[in-house]
C-alpha cells in the first residue's frame, strides 16, 4: 500500500495502481514534450549545460536567425529521442519485480522533463613522468618503526626503580679519558590554556615567570633559560617597558636565553592539519623577527601526546637543525634505549635523497618533570627539585624531600646526582647528556629561581672541581647541548652528527603506562575539531583574496589604507586565534569546560571576521571603480550564506528572500582552489518558483527539495541545488529570479517515508509513505547505493561504470568504559570495557529524498541523524558517496559512538593507512599483542583500506580517531561522553557534548591494473587529494544584499559597476600542486598603526605525492612534472622578482625572476616571497 501527499490531499492506493499511473504520467509527459511548439521555451537537459538556444539573444540578421533555429531543431530532435529512451527505461524499471521497493526509480509526479541523462565526466591527464615517484622503492633507514613494532613484546615487565626500563649499570672508568659533559636546561612549560584560559594563565603565572627571568638571569651569567610559546611572549611584550625589552634582547644575544621552536604555541601533532601547523609557526617566527630579530634553531615538543614526522619535516624546512621530543610509548622508548637509538636522524619515508633529515633527541623517561629527567630513579631525582623543599606547596610523592645544598652535604648530594646523570648517559651514544630542569608553569616565584639555580650551581661547582669524577656540569640551552653533541660526534659531509642512526616512522599511539593509550583525545570534543577546519578554510580563503586586493592596489596605484588596515586587523587576530587552538590542549579537546568555551568563542568571532574580509575583498576585486571609489570597510554588499548563531551551534543557511519589489537576487561564488570546479551548490530560497542563470545568462537545471527541521518540513524555505562551473581562484555570479510560477528548468524532489505513522504537512512536495521493503536503493549516474529496509543502513555500492559491487555495510555501535574501581576512559584515554556493542533500536524513521540532481537517505537513530547522499555531479562531489551525521550523545553515560564499515575488501595482514596531518599517509597494522585502544590512530583527513584490486578511502572533513580491527572493517569514532577524569590532570570528564556535524566522502577506486604495494610507499590517489580539498575548502556563496530587505549598512551594487565573473589566476596549477596559502605579511610595528600590511606576500605551494594506479575521474586538470611559473599564475600582479624562502620565512634564498619556471619535487612545500611591485 502507498500513501502520497499532493498538496493538502493524501491519496492511498496499491502499488499496481501506482505503477500504472506513473507510466501514464510518463507517456503523457513525453507526448506533450514531442508536441511542444518549436518556438516555445524548451526544457533543458542536464547534459546540455550550459543551456540551449535563447531567442532573446537572436541577432537582427535573418540568416543568422534561421541558422540558429535549424541548429536548435536538430538539438531538440536528439533530445526527443533521449526522452523516449528514458521513458522506456523508466517503464522497465517500474515493471520489474524489484526487491528494492521501487525507490531507485525516480517517481516523476508533475515534472515536465527528465534530468537523467549522463553528464560527461572528465579525468585528470597525468604525465607518465609524474607516476615515477609512487613506484620508487621504500626509503632505507637504520630504524623503521613498523619493524620495531613487530619486535616489541609490549609486555611491560617491572624494571625496578625505572619501572618501564631496566636496572642501568655502568663502568665508572669509561670517563677516565673523556669527561662526561652535563647540560642542565632550565625551562617552564606554559600551556596557552588548559585548566585556566590563556589570559588567566598569563595574569596568574606566566607574566611573573617572564618578569622574574628579566631580573634573575642577570645575577649570574652562567644561568640559562629556554622559552617556547611565542603567544605568551607577544602578550607580555605589549606590557613591559623598553628597558626590560633591551635586557631580553641582551640575553638572546649572549645565549643566556633561547627561544625554542618559536611557534605561536606548541602544537598538537595528531589532529592538526599541516596548513594550521605552518600558519602558527609563521605567525610565531614573524613576531620574533619583527620584535627581537631572532631566529629559533631548535625544536622543543615535550608535551604533545604522540609525535608526527610531519612536524619534523616542517621544522627542517623552516631552517631548524635539531628537535627534542618526549611523549612516546614507553615500550618504544625502552626499545630504542636498548640500542642507544634515542638520538637519531628523523627521516621522511618518501625522501629518497635524505634532504629532510633532522637531528632528534627523545627524552627517555616517563615525563618532562624533574623527578623523571635527571636519571632513571624518580625517587632520587625528586630530591633535586628544589621547589619541593619543605615549606613549599609542592612535595615529593616518594616522601623523601629535597634538602638545601650546604658545605656539609654537597659531596654526598653531588655524587648521588652524578650517579643518576651517569646512568642516563648509558642510554645515549655520546659523552654529552641533557638534563631538563622544569615543569608546568615553573619559576613563577622569585624563591624558585633562587632555590633551583643557587643549589644546582653549588652542585656543579663541586662536581667540576673533582678531577677524579671526570665530569663537567653546567646550565645550558638546547643550542648549548646540540653544539656540544656535534663537537663530540663530528659532522659528516651533510653537516649532520656522525654515528647517529636514521629513523623512519611516527610515534602514535602514545601510552604513558600500563595499557593506558592516549587514543581518546583523537575524538574528544569533535564539535570544536570540526570548527577548527571551518576556521582554517575561512582563513585561507580570506588570506588569498586580501593578498590579491593589496597587490591590485599597487597595480592600480591607489592604496586605500583605512580599508586594508581594518581587514588586516581581522586577519592577524584570526591567525592568532587559529594558532592558539592548535595548542596540544585545545584542538585535542583536553581542556576544562570554561577554557573550551574561550577557545570556541575566539574561533567563532574569527569566522565572522573572516567572512567580512572575504566579502569586502571580493567587493573590491569585482568593482570596476578601484581607482576612483573609496571603499568603506564597514559598508557591505555581500553576506556569506553560512551563518553560525552561537559558538556552540551548527551553522545554518541564510535564506535568499524575495519581495514584490525584489524579484531578482544575485550570488557570487568564490572558489579558493587553484583548479576549476564543477560541483553542486546549495542555496536556501523563500520560494520554489525560481529560475537560476549563470553569468552568461543561460538557464540552469535546478532541483528543489524541502528544508527539514528534524522530521518537520519548514514552510517558506526551500533548498535549491544546481551545478556551478567555476574557474580556478575565481568569483562567479549567478542570478536567481522569482518566476511567479512553475519554471521549466526546475524539478521538485519526491519524498518517501518508511516507518512513520503520518505524513508531514507540505503543499509543495509530493510525499508518500511506503511499506518497508527488504531492500531499497538510490542512484546517481555513477553509483547505486543499496540499503536495508529493516534499519535503513547502507549495504553495498554498485559502480555503474563497471558494475562492480562493493559490500559496504554501515553500522553504528557504542563502546563503554571499564567498571568503577578500575582506570576508566576520560578526555585523554580510551579504556573500553568490551568490544563495541550495537545500538539498540527498531523500525527507525527513514526518509528518502529523490531527484534528478541529488538523492539522499536519512535514518533517525538514537544519538545520530545519519545521511547518505548521491550527487549527479561530474566533479569530485559526484565521484563518491557523501556521509553526513549529526551526532548528539548528551543522554548517554560513559559511551563512545562509532561508525563501522563492513566491507569485502581483503586488506592483507590487517593493514590500513591513515594520514598524518593531511600531509602524508602511513601504514598501520592491527596487533593482537596491543589492546584495542592501542590500535586506534589519528585520522586528520583520510583513512583507506585496499587489496590488489580495490581501494576504499574515507575522506573526512574533521579529525577523529580511526581503526580497522578485522579484515575488511573500518571504524571511525564520532563522539565520546565520559563522566570521570582519567587521572591525567584535567580533573573533569567530558560532559559538554554538542549536536555535532561530521562529514565524510567515501571513495571506491579500482586499480588500473592489479599490482602489489609490497616494497613501495603508499600514497593517496589524486582523486582522494582533490576530494579532501573539496571537503575542507568548500566554495563560499556570497549573497548580494538588497537595501530594501536588510537592516545593515548596505551599499548599492550597481554604483560599483561589478564584474559578473572574475578569474583571479592566469592559469590553473597542475593537478598535483596545491595553493596552500597566499599570505600578506604584516608590516613591522611602528607608529600608531599596528595592522598595516607589508609589501611582501608569501606564496606556499605543495606538490602532492599520489598513486597513479587509480583514474582521477571528475578532475579537469593535468600534471606537468611539478613545473610552476608565478608569472602565469598572476600575470598582472606582484613584482618581477621574487625570493626563495624557508618554510616559515626566517631565511631568504636566491632572488629569482617571476618569469622563471620552478620545478617542485613531489611531497615538498615551496615558499616564495613575492613583492607588491
Amino acid at each position: 500500500m502507498i500513501r502520497i501527499r499532493l498538496g493538502s490531499s493524501v491519496i492511498q492506493f496499491r502499488r499496481t495502481v501506482a505503477l500504472a499511473a506513473a507510466v501514464c504520467l510518463l507517456v503523457a509527459a513525453g507526448l506533450l514534450y514531442l508536441l511542444n511548439d518549436q518556438e516555445g521555451q524548451f526544457s533543458q537537459n542536464i547534459n546540455s549545460i550550459p543551456g540551449t538556444f535563447d531567442k532573446q539573444n537572436v541577432g537582427k540578421n535573418e540568416l543568422g536567425l534561421l541558422e540558429q533555429r535549424l541548429q536548435r531543431l536538430e538539438e531538440e530532435l536528439q533530445n526527443n529521442r533521449q526522452m523516449l529512451g528514458q521513458i522506456k527505461e523508466t517503464v522497465r524499471e517500474l515493471t520489474k519485480d524489484s526487491s528494492y521497493g521501487g525507490i531507485d526509480s525516480y517517481l516523476l509526479l508533475g515534472n515536465s522533463h527528465s534530468f537523467t541523462s549522463r553528464l560527461n565526466r572528465s579525468s585528470a591527464h597525468v604525465m607518465m613522468e609524474d607516476c615515477h615517484f609512487c613506484g620508487l622503492p621504500l626509503v632505507k633507514s637504520d630504524i623503521e618503526m613498523h619493524d620495531e613494532y613487530e619486535k616489541i613484546k609490549f609486555d611491560n615487565p617491572n624494571g625496578g626503580v625505572w619501572k618501564q626500563g631496566w636496572n642501568i649499570q655502568y663502568n665508572s672508568e669509561q670517563w677516565n679519558k673523556k669527561k662526561l659533559k652535563i647540560i642542565v636546561v632550565p625551562h617552564s612549560h606554559n600551556d596557552p590554556g588548559w585548566l585556566k584560559t590563556f589570559e588567566r594563565y598569563f595574569n596568574d603565572q606566566t607574566r611573573h615567570i617572564l618578569n622574574n627571568m628579566v631580573v634573575k638571569l642577570k645575577e649570574d651569567e652562567r644561568r640559562r633559560f629556554i622559552w617556547a610559546e611565542t603567544s605568551y611572549l607577544a602578550l607580555w611584550w605589549e606590557k613591559i617597558d623598553n628597558n626590560a625589552k633591551k635586557i631580553v634582547k641582551r640575553y638572546l644575544d649572549s645565549g643566556q636565553l633561547e627561544i625554542v621552536t618559536g611557534g605561536w604555541v606548541m602544537n598538537d601533532e595528531a589532529s592538526t592539519h599541516y596548513f594550521a601547523m605552518v600558519d602558527q609557526m609563521v605567525e610565531g617566527h614573524q613576531w620574533l623577527e619583527h620584535h627581537l630579530e631572532y631566529k629559533p634553531k631548535n625544536g622543543w615538543a615535550i608535551d604533545p601526546f604522540g609525535m608526527s614526522p610531519t612536524m619534523a619535516y616542517l621544522l627542517r624546512r623552516m631552517g631548524l637543525d635539531n628537535m627534542v621530543i618526549q611523549r612516546v610509548h614507553y615500550s618504544v622508548k625502552k626499545q630504542l634505549a636498548q640500542k642507544k637509538g634515542l638520538e637519531f636522524l628523523w627521516r621522511q619515508s618518501w625522501d629518497q635523497n635524505h634532504t629532510t633529515d633532522i637531528t632528534c633527541h627523545m627524552m627517555p623517561f616517563y615525563s618532562y618533570d624533574v623527578p623523571h629527567t635527571c636519571g632513571p630513579d624518580p625517587k632520587i631525582c625528586c630530591q633535586f627539585d628544589f621547589k619541593r623543599l619543605p615549606g613549599n606547596k609542592v612535595n615529593c610523592p616518594w616522601r623523601v624531600p629535597p634538602v638545601a645544598i650546604s658545605d656539609k652535604n654537597v659531596e654526598s648530594k653531588a655524587w648521588t646526582l652524578l650517579d643518576q646523570y651517569r646512568k642516563k648517559s648509558q642510554l645515549f651514544r655520546t659523552n654529552v647528556v641533557m638534563i631538563q630542569l622544569g615543569d608546568d608553569f615553573r619559576y613563577d616565584k622569585i624563591s624558585e629561581w633562587d632555590q633551583q639555580f643557587s643549589n644546582y650551581q653549588k652542585l656543579f661547582d663541586y662536581m667540576n672541581q673533582r678531577e677524579d669524577w671526570h665530569v663537567q656540569a653546567q646550565f645550558g640551552t638546547l643550542e648549548d647541548y646540540f653544539t656540544a653533541l656535534r663537537d663530540e660526534t663530528g659532522l659528516d659531509e651533510r653537516k649532520y652528527p656522525t654515528g647517529l642512526p636514521t629513523l623512519i616512522g611516527d610515534f602514535f599511539t602514545y601510552a604513558d603506562r600500563d595499557d593506558h593509550y592516549w587514543s581518546g583525545y583523537f575524538t574528544s570534543r569533535p564539535f570544536y575539531k570540526n570548527m577548527d577546519r571551518v576556521l582554517e578554510a575561512h582563513l585561507r580563503g580570506a588570506e588569498i583574496l586580501f593578498s590579491l586586493v593589496w597587490a591590485r592596489m599597487a597595480h592600480v596605484g591607489r592604496d586605500q589604507v583605512p580599508f586594508v588596515e581594518a581587514l588586516m586587523k581581522n586577519l592577524v587576530e584570526s591567525r592568532r586565534n587559529l594558532g592558539l587552538f592548535q595548542h596540544h590542549d585545545a584542538i585535542t579537546g583536553t581542556s576544562k569546560d570554561p577554557v573550551v568555551i574561550d577557545y570556541a568563542t575566539r574561533m567563532f568571532q574569527s569566522i565572522q571576521k573572516l567572512q567580512h574580509v572575504i566579502c569586502q575583498s571580493s567587493l573590491y576585486l569585482l568593482s570596476n571603480l578601484q581607482g576612483h571609489y573609496t571603499f568603506d570597510p564597514n559598508a557591505v554588499l555581500f553576506q556569506i550564506d553560512e551563518v553560525q548563531e552561537l559558538h556552540s551551534s551548527i551553522s545554518k543557511k541564510f535564506p535568499l528572500t524575495f519581495s514584490s519589489s525584489v524579484r531578482k537576487r544575485k550570488i557570487f561564488v568564490y572558489n579558493s582552489l587553484s583548479y576549476s570546479r564543477r560541483e553542486f551548490l546549495r542555496l536556501h530560497v523563500s520560494t520554489p518558483n525560481i529560475e537560476i542563470r549563470n553569468s552568461s545568462g543561460r538557464i540552469l537545471p535546478v532541483q528543489i527539495s524541502p528544508v527539514w527541521e528534524g522530521s518537520r518540513i519548514l514552510e517558506g524555505q526551500f533548498e535549491a541545488l544546481f551545478l556551478v562551473e567555476v574557474q580556478p581562484l575565481s568569483l562567479t555570479s549567478y542570478s536567481i529570479e522569482s518566476s511567479g510560477g512553475i519554471s521549466s528548468g526546475v524539478t521538485r524532489a519526491t519524498v518517501t517515508l518508511y516507518n512513520v505513522e503520518s505524513l508531514p504537512d507540505s503543499k509543495d512536495f509530493p510525499l508518500r509513505v511506503v511499506d518497508t521493503p527488504p531492500e531499497f536503493s538510490i542512484s546517481s549516474n555513477y553509483f547505486t547505493a543499496v540499503f536495508s529496509g529493516a534499519d535503513g543502513m547502507l549495504r553495498r555500492i554498485i559502480n555503474r561504470d563497471d558494475y562492480s559491487v562493493t559490500e559496504a555495510r554501515i553500522q553504528f555501535l557504542m563502546y563503554g568504559t571499564r567498571p568503577k574501581g578500575r582506570d576508566r576512559s576520560g578526555a585523554y584515554l580510551f579504556l573500553p570495557d568490551t568490544a563495541a556493542q550495537d545500538i539498540k533500536y527498531s523500525r527507525p524513521h527513514i526518509r528518502v529524498i529523490q531527484g534528478p540532481l541529488f538523492s539522499e537517505v536519512v535514518v533517525f537513530l538514537p544519538d545520530v541523524e545519519h545521511h547518505i547522499r548521491l550527487r549527479n555531479s561530474p566533479g569530485t562531489d559526484g565521484s563518491g558517496i557523501e556521509i553526513y551525521n549529526i551526532v548528539d550523545v548528551a543522554r548517554e553515560v560513559n559511551k563512545e559512538l562509532i561508525m563501522r564499515f563492513y566491507t569485502n575488501i581483503s586488506n592483507q595482514d590487517q593493514e590500513f593507512f591513515t594520514d598524518l596531518n593531511g600531509f602524508q599517509v602511513i601504514k598501520r597494522k592491527i596487533y593482537d599483542k596491543i589492546p584495542l585502544q592501542g590500535n586506534v590512530y589519528p585520522m586528520a583527513t583520510m583513512v583507506y583500506l585496499q587489496d590488489n584490486r580495490t581501494r576504499m578511502t574515507l575522506v573526512t572533513g574533521q579529525p577523529l580517531g580511526a581503526t580497522s580491527l578485522k579484515p575488511g572493517w573500518l571504524e571511525v569514532f564520532l563522539d565520546r561522553r565520559l563522566n570521570q577524569d582519567d587521572n591525567r590532570g584535567l580533573l573533569q570528564g567530558v560532559l559538554d557534548n554538542k549536536r555535532t556535524p561530521s562529514i565524510f566522502r567515501l571513495l571506491l577506486e579500482r586499480r588500473s591494473y592489479r599490482s602489489s604495494s609490497e616494497g613501495i610507499s603508499s600514497y593517496p590517489s589524486l582523486l582522494s587529494h582533490h576530494a579532501s580539498l573539496s571537503l575542507l575548502h568548500p566554495m563560499f556563496n556570497m549573497i548580494q544584499l538588497e537595501k530594501s530587505l536588510e537592516s545593515k549598512n548596505v551599499i548599492t551594487g550597481h554604483d560599483l559597476n561589478l564584474h559578473s565573473m572574475l578569474t583571479l589566476m592566469g592559469q590553473p596549477l597542475p593537478c598535483d600542486i596545491h595553493l596552500v596559502n597566499l599570505r600578506t605579511l604584516q608590516a613591522p610595528p611602528g607608529g600608531s598603526a599596528s595592522f598595516l600590511p607589508s609589501n611582501s606576500t608569501a606564496l606556499f605551494l605543495h606538490r602532492f605525492g599520489f598513486d597513479c594506479h587509480f583514474k582521477a575521474v571528475g578532475l579537469n586538470c593535468s600534471t606537468n612534472k611539478g613545473k610552476v611559473s608565478v608569472d602565469k599564475l598572476f600575470p598582472d600582479l606582484f613584482g618581477t622578482s621574487m625570493e626563495e624562502s624557508s618554510l616559515s620565512l626566517m631565511y631568504t634564498g636566491n632572488s629569482i625572476s617571476k618569469f622563471s619556471t620552478i620545478q617542485i619535487p613531489p611531497m615538498e612545500i615551496l615558499t616564495l616571497r613575492l613583492s607588491r611591485r
